[in-house]
């Protein structure tokens, strides 16, 4: 665990979902039926309920108001150290009108230029005391504070500072580890045109010097993110792209995940691969939507929540959710055929997978080969695969019912009438399918050539 400071400005956040079945008698525009409306800090505020969520120590250092808007988030900034000087100005609202599978309009409150907040001693303590500091700079000028600017670049000089960017924010102190703005902050900062990560590159390597930072991350959306100190190569670090994701809250996560890599000892390349990693699993499993789940039921790559996420997200579309299964260990020729194959009976493929202790009960105690979280890598690799659910039981049916996918898939050498799972698959109007199978091609004759090799 890292004390971790977040200093920044707080919004509220609110969704208004509701369905559109009707078009109004007075105008010819939609009627949308709107549920209560989901609230959650936003900000400063969601970057510290993501890191509390994380099981971080942090302490967030921000400005709030007086109004109604203010006690909401107070009320949602539980279970850290909350240090609040006086804005001076209404608490800005952005509100998201939206039907289950899209945004239609948002709605923003209190967003005129408000006065420089109140930054107090306690405040500034908050910084000295911090073992990583991360600045979620909203535009709300917070950090044009001189005291507070004088503690950040004091920071600086002897501990991580992250600092997230925002268009109408201060610039950075000197000596950031490192600066996280996306493409199109960065762009303008670095007054360039154009997009691709050829433009990320410039614009950073440029903002490195400009903003006298150790390092500037450009952030790429499904593209992942560029990383560069100035000078040398830059660092890709790619990212899967995650279908009908909302996308809403991506960069606080990234920012959070890079700072809290950063402070558990990692550099500043392997924080950043980890923080594209848990950005895209964070989109995975619903986004901003997950802040209602218990903290740390995070979806990561071959996870239960990963799975059905996407396999949720493919039904909130109209989508067909194929699913297979099986052990993979030697991904071969036929593996990949019948896998692709599956993929075009649908609109996502999930691969139920068995776990290593599966694959010896199943096989022998010479298998696998190669262990699950290899075996998750090298089929997320594959276009035509979706997700990943690693499974412990000797047959898929529980994972199946975890995911409850239109259509089973499996190789032609089987009949589907001998599948247990094809009765399962029936019990939600699904179907069980086969397709072509390949002779020759097995994990068992391709350890045996490979053992005569070796």
């Amino acid at each position: 665990m890292t004390r971790i400071t977040v200093v920044g400005d707080v919004l509220l956040d609110q969704d208004l979902t509701g369905s559109i079945d009707r078009l109004s008698p007075d105008a010819p525009v939609p009627v949308v039926e709107i549920g209560e409306p989901e609230r959650r800090p936003g900000g400063a505020g969601l970057v510290a309920v993501l890191l509390r969520r994380d099981g971080q120590d942090v302490t967030l250092v921000t400005a709030l108001g007086d109004d109604d808007a203010a006690g909401r988030l107070r009320a949602g900034l539980t279970g850290m150290r909350l240090i609040a000087g006086r804005s001076g100005a209404p608490t800005p609202v952005k509100t998201r009108l939206r039907t289950p599978s899209h945004p239609i309009a948002r709605l923003d409150e209190g967003s005129g230029t408000p006065p420089v907040p109140q930054v107090t001693a306690e405040m500034l303590a908050a910084v000295r005391e911090a073992q990583v500091v991360l600045v979620s700079d909203y535009g709300r000028r917070l950090t044009e504070d001189e005291s507070l600017r004088a503690a950040l670049t004091e920071a600086a000089a002897r501990i991580p500072v992250i600092w997230d960017p925002h268009p109408r924010g201060s610039i950075p102190v000197p000596g950031v580890r490192l600066v996280t703005p996306n493409l199109a902050e960065a762009r303008a900062a670095a007054d360039l045109t154009g997009s691709g990560v050829a433009v990320a590159d410039r614009a950073a390597s440029t903002l490195v010097t400009a903003w006298s930072a150790q390092a500037v991350v450009v952030t790429l959306g499904e593209r992942g993110a560029l990383l560069s100190f100035g000078s040398g190569l830059p660092f890709v670090a790619n990212a899967d792209a995650i279908p009908n994701a909302d996308s809403n809250g991506a960069g606080d996560r990234f920012a959070s995940s890079v700072a809290a890599a950063v402070g558990a000892g990692a550099n500043l390349p392997d924080a950043v691969v980890a923080a594209v990693a848990e950005t895209g699993a964070f989109l995975a499993a619903g986004g901003v939507a997950t802040l209602t789940s218990p903290p740390n039921a995070r979806a990561l790559p071959g996870s239960d929540l990963d799975a059905i996420a996407v396999a949720k997200a493919t039904r909130a579309a109209g989508g067909t959710v194929v699913a297979t299964g099986g052990c993979f260990d030697l991904l071969h020729a036929g593996h990949a055929r019948t896998l692709s194959a599956a993929r075009a009976l649908g609109d996502c493929l999930i691969v139920c997978l068995n776990s290593d202790a599966s694959v010896t009960r199943l096989k022998g105690p010479e298998r696998p080969i190669i262990p699950a979280d290899d075996r998750v890598d090298l089929l997320l690799a594959l276009e035509c695969v979706d997700a990943v659910l690693v499974f412990g039981e000797d047959t898929p049916v529980e994972a199946i019912r975890r995911i409850e996918p239109d259509i089973w898939v499996k190789g032609g050498d089987y009949v589907t009438a001998e599948l247990p799972e094809a009765a399962v698959i029936a019990e939600w109007g699904g179907r069980a399918m086969t397709v072509p199978f390949y002779p020759g091609r097995s994990t068992t004759s391709l350890a045996s050539a490979l053992a005569r090799v070796g």
